[in-house]
């Protein structure tokens, strides 16, 4: 008897969990614009946080390596209260410090080759001007034909220096209008700074109290179940960003050789700029390789040529032998759902998104596989058993 009745309030329970649902999928769908507003307001409210966890989440890479090497002959209880607070600082330095350096190193070099191939262009229009006004096509192979073309080189220059001041113009002007709105950006990433270093701090203190809460305000078995997957997103995340690190510093540190071999321009920068970029999976090697092309190609076009096909061969190297075994390896990930991680989460999240993106659906690839082998597992002994 009390049996039937448990299920029956069992059953009851899981009727209204299933009519409320559905009552809140109807007035989500019926009232979506005034559910978009209330979406994008609480987004805007919560986005100093979120930048806060995002930059603890990467930042919490580092910090844990040089926190785990920090004072580790004789310490002492004031240098082991110093270790967090020191490594949280020289984390920041690293990361800030390595962004600022490749700045200072790229943007230069990248202004001053538009410069150059800005005022290439101009003295190639002159000389065609001349040539075109001077030339005796009667003297050339098919003359009579390159005689009628007419083609106004100085007119075309005209136009071509008229389009670049605008362009100018329109940089300066959008540079300046982002600067009226970039203050509240500025507050943000500020606030959610602070905000990532009190993670970082208490770190273990703010775990605790979350598996707290999760095992007393809900029900045991989804509580379990969603610390396993925060344990195991968090670890697929920490494998990520230290084998895509690794990966990174190798695949610079190659490209920089090799160019020092070949005797390309720009070695150092370039291997520096590959290497950065190489942060974001598969995409960042492309763009590092169209920024480098570009500007060897104003000093040497032949060179710049060597440098792509270079370049390429050991993308290609790096992503069959080297990738596979740096970050695939770790993260246990294939080839093609990374793939499909990183233009999901490029949509969704630009930059950010891809990086995102693998670790993501890494977790989601290890929780299904783990589920499946539970469920195949419990099918079999069930098998058995009829047998």
């Amino acid at each position: 008897m009390l049996e039937n009745t448990e299920k029956r309030h069992q059953l009851a329970k899981w009727l209204i969990s299933i009519i409320t649902i559905c009552i809140l999928i109807y007035l989500g769908i019926r009232h979506i614009n005034q559910l978009a507003v209330a979406v994008t307001w609480l987004k805007e409210l919560m986005n100093p946080l979120l930048i806060g966890f995002v930059l603890a989440l990467f930042l919490n890479v580092p910090l844990g390596f040089i926190e785990r090497h920090l004072f580790q002959k004789k310490p002492t209880p004031r240098k082991k209260k110093m270790r967090r607070p020191l490594a949280i600082l020289l984390s920041f330095a690293l990361v800030i410090g390595i962004f600022i350096g490749i700045a200072f190193l790229v943007i230069p070099e990248l202004v001053d080759a538009v410069g150059i191939v800005i005022s290439s262009i101009m003295n190639g229009m002159d000389q065609l001007a001349a040539f075109e006004s001077t030339a005796d096509y009667s003297k050339l192979p098919f003359g009579e034909q390159l005689s009628q073309i007419d083609i106004d080189f100085v007119e075309i220059k005209t136009k071509l220096e008229e389009w670049i001041k605008q362009l100018g113009t329109t940089v300066v002007d959008g540079a300046a209008s982002a600067l009226g709105g970039i203050t509240s950006t500025i507050f943000d990433f500020i606030i959610g700074l602070v905000f990532s270093i009190y993670i970082l701090a208490n770190k273990e203190k703010l775990k605790r109290q979350i598996s707290r809460l999760i095992r007393v305000w809900l029900p045991k078995k989804f509580g379990e179940w969603s610390i396993h997957v925060a344990s195991v997103c968090g670890r697929n995340f920490k494998l990520f960003v230290a084998g895509q690190t690794t990966e990174a510093i190798i695949l610079g540190t190659l490209c920089a050789i090799g160019m020092l071999i070949l005797r390309i321009p720009y070695a150092p920068m370039i291997g520096a700029l590959v290497g950065v970029t190489a942060l974001i999976p598969y995409v960042g090697a492309w763009i590092a390789t169209l920024i480098g092309a570009f500007m060897i190609l104003t000093v040497n076009p032949f060179k710049a040529l060597v440098f792509v096909i270079f370049l390429l061969t050991l993308q290609q190297i790096e992503g069959n032998a080297i990738y596979p075994k740096v970050v695939g390896a770790k993260i246990n990930l294939p080839a093609m759902w990374v793939l499909a991680a990183i233009t999901v989460g490029g949509n969704l999240g630009g930059p950010i998104g891809m990086l995102l993106g693998v670790p993501a659906a890494a977790s989601a690839y290890a929780l299904l596989k783990e589920a499946t082998d539970k469920r195949e597992a419990v099918q079999k002994q069930a098998s058995t058993t009829e047998k």
